[in-house]
């Protein structure tokens, strides 16, 4: 296995297609055109999609690209895992009724397993693929794949709604026992238990039949035409083959830590809050100089979401100026040779970052602030815990004073439509003596505890887990809406919503 940078992965992907007649397409930007449907081009084929469904013919009908993509379904989760961005790029091969499953699949055995390109040793990749797609199982094992390294999956298959529809296979690469500390082995992969060991770095879809609805997918007309999709993650084939715990210690994170490190006067060793600043200033900087802008609704406000939760993760780290439109510099900087086109807009980018930020810095300072008085059944005060303030998208965890009064601020500017949602805890048990209140309206002095009877029965309709880090003060953080959800505060406190 070869140690390659990051550029030198898109390069040599790029080049090995392009060797095989592909054309290569520069990356769309990340602001769709002409497609209401999506915020953010979110895949390689995205940008190809007028190819793939008849209505533009390519002049060359196989392409390749390294696409940068945007995905904000599960911000919450990055920082706490090893692979989860919102920006990444995906390097990609594609054929419009040209080539097939056999070329494809050649060529990705050849290109990660040849010396002359990733060198991967083939026993430790292994293949999912559909349990129907007995082509696609018989050339694995004609290239050189040992049928235990090949697991037919269900999930392995590409379907959204009407329309061409096909299997797929996915490819991983095993990192070995160090990742897996129960010891399941293969049962990560068959049983699809979210690991650190087994890496997916690229999935081949074989768009090959027409779905159509109330239509068994065994019954499905193939397609005059087929076509193949294929998406190679470039975070996770650096952190494979850099050698390095998490995608976040790969040459395209380590300069952005760097330099946090040097702002915060504390080393990078792993720690969420460097992990989300790095992931969404990516994700501003490409996107600004994509041509989106800061607003309260759509995109806008999912890079205006992420700039805040970026900034406060710096108050954690004991950051107090505006930093982020200076960190912004340093991702130009690194992606520079990839992407040219950042320089061009660096400038505009970093003023437009550093206004933002000094405004949620004013908006912060300038709220109004409330106070609840929290009540027990019987109207008697209750005197410790915690309150969960959640208005809007936000979630304000506040102390119980003595008096039995709870104080939070809100922002001037916070677009509330007449309704706090309020919820309290004691935190000296996991569901002892557990208070909730039901919605109340701003301006309205009284918190009405719910027993912990009540509680109980609505934990069973509970959604997900949230972990948060709570020391003094108060702790803000995003949430979704319209969901049941539970959250986990440092261990025997919960809170339900």
């Amino acid at each position: 296995m070869k140690k390659m940078t990051s550029e030198e992965i898109i390069r040599t992907y790029i080049d090995f297609f392009k060797e095989r007649g592909h054309e290569e397409i520069d990356s769309a930007s990340l602001v769709p055109k002409n497609d209401p449907s999506i915020l953010w081009v979110n895949a390689g084929v995205t940008p190809l999609k007028k190819y793939f469904d008849g209505t533009v013919v390519p002049k060359n009908r196989r392409m390749t690209s390294c696409q940068k993509c945007i995905r904000t379904n599960d911000i919450e989760n990055v920082g706490l895992t090893a692979r989860h961005h919102t920006f990444f790029q995906m390097l990609g091969n594609f054929s419009v009724g040209d080539y097939f499953k056999e070329e494809a699949l050649t060529w990705a055995f050849e290109l990660l397993t040849s010396d002359k390109y990733f060198g991967f040793d083939k026993e430790k990749l292994y293949m999912t693929v559909y349990p129907d797609d007995f082509e696609a199982y018989d050339l694995w094992v004609s290239l050189g794949v040992a049928p235990s390294h090949i697991i037919k999956l269900e999930g392995n298959y590409w379907e959204i709604g009407e329309g061409p529809s096909g299997p797929d296979t996915e490819i991983f690469f095993d990192r070995g026992e160090k990742y897996d500390k129960d010891k399941l082995g293969i049962r990560l992969l068959v049983e699809e238990i979210e690991n650190d060991r087994y890496i997916e770095i690229w999935n081949n879809v074989f768009s090959q039949y027409n779905a159509k609805d109330g239509v068994a997918r065994s019954d499905y007309l193939e397609l005059p035409s087929k076509n193949i999709d294929t998406g190679m993650g470039v975070e996770r084939m650096a952190c494979i083959l850099q050698e390095v715990e998490t995608n976040y210690e790969t040459d395209l994170f380590m300069p952005i830590m760097e330099t946090i490190s040097e702002i915060c006067h504390l080393p990078y060793t792993g720690q969420m809050e460097f992990k989300v600043i790095a992931d969404h200033i990516r994700t501003i900087t490409f996107a600004l100089s994509d041509g989106a802008v800061f607003e309260n609704v759509g995109r806008g406000y999912v890079l205006r979401r992420l700039l805040r939760r970026a900034s406060r993760m710096g108050k954690k780290l004991n950051i107090n100026r505006e930093f982020l439109g200076d960190l912004s510099l340093v991702v130009v900087e690194n992606y520079k040779e990839i992407y040219p086109e950042l320089m061009s807009t660096k400038n505009n980018v970093k003023e437009l970052i550093s206004k933002e930020e000094l405004l949620f810095q004013k908006t912060l300072l300038s709220g109004e602030k409330y106070s609840v008085k929290v009540v027990d059944k019987k109207g008697n005060p209750v005197r410790k815990g915690h309150v969960i303030f959640i208005a809007y998208d936000q979630v304000i965890l506040s102390n119980i004073s003595e008096s039995g009064i709870a104080s939070f601020y809100l922002p001037s500017n916070l677009n509330i439509t007449g309704h706090l949602y309020v919820l309290s805890m004691y935190s000296d048990g996991p569901f002892n003596d557990l208070i909730a209140s039901e919605q109340i309206t701003i301006g309205t002095r009284t918190l009405v505890a719910l027993d912990k009877n009540t509680i109980g029965s609505r934990m069973m309709h509970s959604w997900n887990n949230y972990k948060f880090n709570y020391t003094n003060g108060s702790y803000v953080a995003p949430i979704k809406e319209n969901v049941n959800l539970v959250l986990e505060l440092s261990g025997n406190c919960y809170l339900m919503y």
